[in-house]
């Protein structure tokens, strides 16, 4: 199995050094700019070299780290390579105050990214994890919740397991339309932060849970 993270800003940074942790053979790593993505792979001392953007979208599993207003462009340009494929979407769809939101209310980025390409297999996750909680997504005893989420039973089963060993609790989350919850779940945990001066080191945890998987 392939994972292709694309994009250099600070979630695909974070991804590709988490990723590159569970499974160091199985990473591809792409940008617009595949010279600024091996710029990034070498900032980072890992041991990989930079794959084209036609090479990544050969992968199983593709994560862009684009921001979501960038992101259904770049759906719609390589729609066709994109067929069959399974994409992580890790975006919400907040406005450049990150205030509010740049969608109506009901929906998400998540379901709004499957319709882009609905000949894709759309998954959620990553959402509420903000990128600085990837260098300790263990704080104070508990675990970072990652909540994935997809229409799509067996990939949404297939990317559970393809993120357990990564260190955060894994849970199902279920359908798309939940990351509608989500995304505004991830808005009001940055306003709290930023209340408490902490941002943007927060996460969820959700009390009561004993199992990851769930």
């Amino acid at each position: 199995m392939k994972i292709a993270i694309i994009g250099t800003g600070r979630m695909g940074k974070a991804l590709l050094k988490t990723f590159n942790q569970s499974y160091p053979d199985s990473i591809l790593f792409s940008s617009r700019s595949k010279q600024k993505a091996q710029e990034v792979i070498q900032a980072l001392g890992l041991p990989l070299e930079a794959v084209s953007m036609e090479e990544a979208l050969k992968a199983d599993i593709i994560i862009p780290t684009l921001w979501f207003s960038d992101l259904l462009p770049w759906l719609g340009e390589n729609e066709e390579q994109l067929k069959g494929k399974i994409i992580i979407d890790i975006t919400n769809p907040f406005n450049a105050a990150f205030d509010d939101f740049t969608t109506a209310y009901g929906t998400s980025s998540a379901e709004e990214v499957q319709k882009t390409v609905p000949q894709s297999i759309v998954v959620g996750a990553f959402k509420n994890t903000y990128f600085v909680v990837f260098d300790q997504p263990l704080l104070q005893g508990l675990k970072s919740d990652l909540y994935v989420t997809s229409d799509n039973e067996q990939a949404l089963d297939r990317v559970i397991e393809a993120l357990k060993p990564l260190p955060f609790r894994v849970l199902n989350a279920g359908s798309l339309k939940n990351n509608r919850t989500i995304e505004r779940m991830t808005l009001l945990s940055g306003e709290l932060a930023r209340k408490a001066g902490t941002y943007p080191r927060v996460s969820f945890n959700l009390w009561g849970l004993e199992h990851e998987g769930l």
